[in-house]
């Protein structure tokens, strides 16, 4: 079996050093960027790495450029941001550009291979329908492309994964615990409102009407439910 491949974007030698060997220590195979521009042109290469460690404070070419540009051309790797900077409107811009988590440094070497883990989980889900629609949605599950009225819609990787296993589970009330889980791979749920916040831009951007939705619905005191012929 092939180990899984890890892009490393980080400028800070001592760090990058120090996670590229512990990632090389626990069976995967570690390719370290130092600026951005070397890590935007690897991460376009084929093949694919499995997971991306993007540091957001980098030379050149920032780590939220890189983000977004990877997610403007198609690139669905799943991005693990690292940054200094603890403030939430840092964060929020990073998913929103399409990131799929985010660690504040200083980290634990422990919690960043179980995020690299939970990542790789959800990025290796088994969708067996390579096609699935509902209203004029369409929701292409090998070219990882959603459609609205035959025109692609633009979706972060988390929103992506969302709709996914919302697909997987159509008809379902859908806690938000469970979602948190299985989408976003918390062990324990937080308190959060993040699940709402997800499904809020995925209505925006598929329902015929956000404040009337026909598929993303809510059930209220549990969760969500995707209803395919309402």
């Amino acid at each position: 079996m092939s180990r899984a491949r890890v892009l490393l974007i980080e400028d800070e030698p001592g760090l990058a050093l120090t996670v590229g060997d512990r990632l090389e220590a626990e069976g995967y195979a570690a390719v370290i960027a130092r600026d951005g521009e070397r890590g935007l042109e690897l991460a376009r290469s084929r093949p694919a790495f499995d997971v991306v460690l993007l540091d957001v404070m980098l030379p050149g070419i920032d780590g939220f450029e890189v983000c977004r540009t990877l997610r403007r051309e198609g690139v669905r790797t799943p991005i693990l941001m690292l940054t200094a900077r603890g403030e939430v409107r840092d964060r929020v811009t990073g998913l929103r550009l399409g990131a799929d988590d985010y660690l504040v440094k200083p980290f634990e070497s422990a919690e960043l291979l179980a995020r690299i883990e939970a990542l790789l989980r959800r990025s290796s889900r088994d969708v067996r329908t390579p096609v699935r629609a509902f209203g004029d949605v369409e929701v292409d599950l090998d070219g990882m492309v959603v459609r609205r009225a035959g025109r692609e819609v633009e979706l972060t990787s988390l929103e992506y994964q969302l709709l996914v296993y919302m697909l997987e589970n159509a008809g379902r009330v859908l806690p938000r615990e469970e979602l948190l889980q299985q989408v976003w791979g918390f062990q324990r749920a937080p308190r959060t409102r993040t699940v709402d916040v997800h499904v809020t831009w995925l209505r925006g951007k598929l329902e015929p009407e956000r404040g009337a939705p026909r598929y993303i619905r809510t059930v209220r005191g549990q969760g969500y439910k995707l209803v395919l012929d309402p």
